[in-house]
């Protein structure tokens, strides 16, 4: 998990950092991310095994038995640098809008997610019912996060939580707090028998299972949906989109009703932006759904966001739309959920495109790039259609060679250029 950002392609949403119990983002912002990532890794290391030292004092405290803690730490002699490496990617807030749905709702994952819909259609029955949370959104979170699970079985997949969260706890001195926090429940999940050990596993940021749980989260939100007496959101996949629906549940879902709409708004209505009122208010300033139908429950209130830039398309969220982000605190990623929940739905594209500065290109011909990429030893991983940071960063060399901007994305200029050099 930490290291697919930096050594292969894949589902771009996985290993960011998670939400917590009482929904902190996680989010590692810029501002701290210099003095994280400019300490010498040799000199930290050497004050690792005193940093060890001191918060075994406060895991007893916490309720550890040392022999817990002793059986957790074992082999954790030093820090992961990968985890160092991929705390830099927050694609939620480094990636324009267009790049960051190109990647996460696009053909491929509608496809699987109505193949996934039709084999578990019994347990999404039964975790519709129980928990009141449209299946599709549920579906759709399960796709950003790990790639309906195929995330789960790339190299870096299997990281230590422990070490990573241990990496992270000794290193970020800002948010230390809140890894401690992550390293005392990770060793509960451990210590109550929930998991062994050697499955303890997850992204570099902690994040464990299909639907990607933080420690603390995976304790407050954790469901057994076959009854085999274990909450399992490695291996068990009703168990992991129960889980997920719960959290959604607890958080404030609203059953049969929506995210959001897409509207078309007057001219001037744009300063309203954040601005929240009834969707009866709303249409006496003008506001129309953009597909031309009326809103279904008129006094529902709903705050308006353009978040597709000028000229993309406008919206008027409701509470589910905050609700998907008490699970990861960023627009992009709710809107993204909202947005393939509509596709696996039988939805359509939105009616208003999201601005880009070239056409976008098919699954194809992202997959054609990636082989002329290989073909001219300028990238070796997966030839999967994916345009992650690998991938973007050998596009960036073959802009240099060809005397293009260097901007990492993949237009049809650059496809065109790939094909001649060929």
């Amino acid at each position: 998990m930490a290291t697919e950002h930096h050594q292969t392609d894949s589902n771009p949403a996985f290993g960011r950092t998670r939400r917590t119990k009482t929904s902190f983002a996680l989010t590692l912002l810029v501002g701290f991310l210099s003095p994280l990532l400019t300490l010498n890794p040799a000199k930290a290391d050497a004050g690792f095994e005193r940093w060890k030292s001191d918060f075994a004092k406060t895991a007893v405290q916490k309720g550890i038995k040392r022999s817990t803690f002793r059986a957790a730490f074992s082999g954790v002699d030093s820090i992961d640098p990968a985890v160092i490496k991929s705390v830099r990617y927050q694609p939620e807030f480094l990636n324009p809008l267009w790049f960051y749905f190109d990647s996460r709702v696009n053909e491929r994952t509608t496809a699987n997610g109505k193949k996934m819909k039709q084999k578990w259609s019994q347990w999404l029955d039964v975790i519709e019912k129980r928990y009141g949370v449209d299946r599709h959104v549920v579906l759709a979170i399960w796709s950003m996060e790990t790639g309906y699970g195929s995330a789960l079985s790339r190299p870096g997949a299997r990281r230590s939580v422990i070490r990573s969260l241990a990496t992270l706890a000794y290193r970020d001195k800002k948010r230390r707090k809140l890894w401690r926090a992550q390293l005392i429940a990770a060793m509960k999940i451990v210590q109550d028998g929930t998991l062994p050990l050697k499955d303890l596993v997850g992204s570099w940021s902690g994040a464990m299972g299909h639907t990607q749980f933080i420690p603390t989260s995976y304790l407050a939100y954790k469901q057994d949906a076959d009854g085999d007496g274990r909450s399992d959101i490695w291996t068990n996949i009703p168990d992991a989109l129960a889980t997920a629906a719960n959290h959604l549940k607890v958080a404030g879902w609203q059953p049969g009703k929506t995210w959001g709409y897409e509207v078309i708004i007057p001219a001037g209505l744009a300063k309203q932006n954040r601005k929240a009122r009834t969707l009866r208010e709303w249409s006496r300033l003008g506001v129309r759904r953009a597909n031309g139908t009326p809103f279904p429950r008129p006094d529902d209130r709903a705050t308006l966001r353009l978040l597709g830039g000028k000229g993309g398309p406008v919206f008027l969220m409701l509470k589910n739309f905050f609700v998907i982000k008490k699970y990861n605190n960023a627009d992009k990623y709710a809107l993204a959920v909202g947005h393939q929940a509509d596709l696996l739905a039988g939805g359509g594209e939105f009616i208003v495109p999201i601005p880009r500065p070239f056409k976008r290109l098919s699954l194809e011909e992202h997959v054609e790039i990636q082989s002329l990429l290989t073909r001219m030893g300028l990238y070796n991983g997966p030839v999967s259609g994916i345009i992650g940071p690998k991938t973007r960063s050998s596009i960036g060399k073959a802009q240099a060679k060809f005397g293009m901007k260097q901007d990492g994305f993949a237009s049809k200029k650059l496809l065109d250029r790939l094909r001649r050099s060929g």
